[in-house]
């Protein structure tokens, strides 16, 4: 059988999991600033959490209190999770997740390195969490919605896990216009979270079919043609980001695939191809970066 999308996601980011990209790289760095991090932000926390994955700062628009509990759907390495943490307090909770068990590994030692008590990893797919009806006070996502092939399901299991006036504050693509069948089919594209990315207008009545409301898709404004600034760098055989770091495992990692993510020849194509399209796309005329808003109604 072939493989899937699903199936060509959890390997892409299996291998980032284990390519030992952090902040310390001044690509990453450059990402994370483009997508709105501030220096500041990025040092409070592991450095190992940052991969330049995002696509903007959803902790910086979703107002959170002291106390709250807080969801991170896709949580990667934790840099949201670690930012959330920080603003709920020892009262509050920070629980991400995600599907990539490598992820959550690299979650859970980031958090064990930080001494992060307040913080927790479930290993489980957006689309089916491992949560209670009604215990999240709010939703954060970046850029991991539109990685998932069932959004309506997604969609409605957030609207599950959120209290009676709970809110959504996510950061995600989405689609100014439809994708020529190049991008659409390629598996570059969708692994790099533009393929499977849905119109604006989509994505608003998607949560509004869950039961959600008061929602806002609102560009940010942010370059997407960012990511070319760790353009072929972001997996199991990539080459060191800047001159102050070592190379981070062709010879260790790919020669052997001890970190999973294929052969080394794959790892390069799918690397070269995104590569490819940037140089030969304007991702902004197409998509954007874009903040979400939706809010649970109250049963007051």
């Amino acid at each position: 059988m072939p493989p899937t999308m699903t199936d060509h996601v959890q390997t892409k980011y299996g291998s980032v999991a284990q390519a030992g990209l952090s902040s310390h790289h001044a690509g990453v760095r450059a990402v994370a600033e483009a997508f709105g991090y501030s220096p500041q932000e990025l040092a409070s926390i592991p450095a190992e959490a940052n991969m330049g994955l995002s696509c903007g700062n959803p902790t910086a628009f979703a107002s959170l209190r002291e106390g709250e509990v807080v969801v991170d759907l896709g949580c990667g390495g934790g840099l949201d999770v670690f930012l959330a943490a920080d603003k709920v307090g020892p009262t509050g909770r920070a629980i991400g997740i995600d599907m990539t068990e490598k992820m959550i590994q690299l979650a859970k030692a980031n958090a064990q390195k930080a001494n992060v008590q307040n913080v927790e990893f479930h290993l489980a797919s957006i689309d089916q969490l491992t949560l209670e009806d009604e215990s999240v006070d709010v939703v954060i996502s970046n850029c991991v919605i539109n990685l998932a092939p069932d959004k309506a399901a997604v969609f409605a299991e957030i609207a599950r896990v959120l209290k009676p006036g709970g809110r959504l504050a996510v950061s995600d693509i989405a689609l100014r216009r439809p994708l020529p069948a190049a991008l659409k089919q390629s598996v570059a594209a969708y692994v790099g979270c533009l393929g499977g990315a849905i119109l604006q207008s989509d994505y608003a009545d998607g949560l509004r079919a869950a039961g959600l409301s008061h929602v806002q898709v609102v560009e940010s404004g942010a370059d997407l043609n960012a990511y070319a600034k760790v353009e072929n760098q972001a997996g199991c055989c990539s080459p060191a980001m800047d001159q102050d770091q070592p190379a981070q495992g062709d010879e260790a990692c790919c020669q052997t695939d001890t970190c999973g993510c294929g052969s080394k020849s794959d790892a390069r194509d799918l690397h070269t191809s995104l590569r490819d399209l940037i140089a030969r796309y304007d991702f902004n005329d197409y998509a954007a970066s874009c903040r979400i808003f939706a809010v649970k109604a109250s049963d007051a």
